[in-house]
């Protein structure tokens, strides 16, 4: 009877042991099972990767095409500068031309005055009609005055009116001959003159007070 007994409990740990290991090692199906979770999660990874390795080449062709419009507006603003360099240069050479013959055509204008004032002083070194040499005098005195009128020169005419301090130096006051000359231009001992209706002489003049 002991013998049987002792048996029986060896027997009963024997089982439990088998049914332990059993619980305790993990099925053929349950590694499947694993590995396919294993293998799905890669596979979800992969598309990232690759979204990842495709924009590589994007933001290399973006960054390309920043780096030409970078290179073409430097060019740009080379040429521009250049050409405005010129342009000032050219500017300045133009200027310096002007100011030198600025009054060219008016002395050009003046050369048959000057002209006609030498025939005139070489015929009264010989005449003897004073007459005559008033009159050329006189005609050459015109013809100069038409000249400068044609350039814009036009004289002022300040006597009798009233004294104005942007057309007229005044000289000295005096007392007025009458009432109505009070304030007003008496005398004129140098005429003024406009250019093109703007001021190039001052008339200096006498004022009465």
């Amino acid at each position: 009877m002991a013998g049987n007994l002792i048996c029986t409990t060896i027997m009963n740990f024997k089982d439990m042991f088998n049914k332990k290991d059993k619980q305790e090692t993990p099925s053929t199906d349950n590694m499947e099972d694993v590995n396919n979770a294993f293998d799905s999660t890669e596979e979800n990874e992969n598309p990232l990767a690759d979204e990842l390795n495709a924009n590589e080449p994007v933001e290399a062709s973006a960054e390309s095409k920043l780096k030409d419009e970078l290179a073409q507006a430097n060019d740009k603003y080379l040429r521009l500068y250049a050409e405005f360099d010129n342009f000032r240069r050219r500017t300045n050479k133009e200027r310096a031309e002007e100011r030198q013959t600025a009054g060219k055509d008016t002395i050009v204008a003046l050369l048959p005055v000057v002209d006609d004032f030498d025939r005139a002083l070489k015929a009264m070194e010989s005449t003897t009609d004073i007459n005559a040499v008033k009159e050329g005098v006189s005609l050459v005195f015109n013809k100069l005055k038409n000249m400068l009128a044609q350039k814009g020169l036009k004289p002022m005419d300040a006597k009798g009116t009233e004294f104005d301090a942007d057309l007229h130096e005044a000289i000295t006051n005096v007392p007025a001959p009458t009432e109505d000359l009070k304030g007003k231009v008496v005398d004129e001992l140098e005429k003024g003159y406009y250019l093109n209706d703007k001021v190039v002489r001052f008339a200096k003049v006498v004022v009465g007070s």
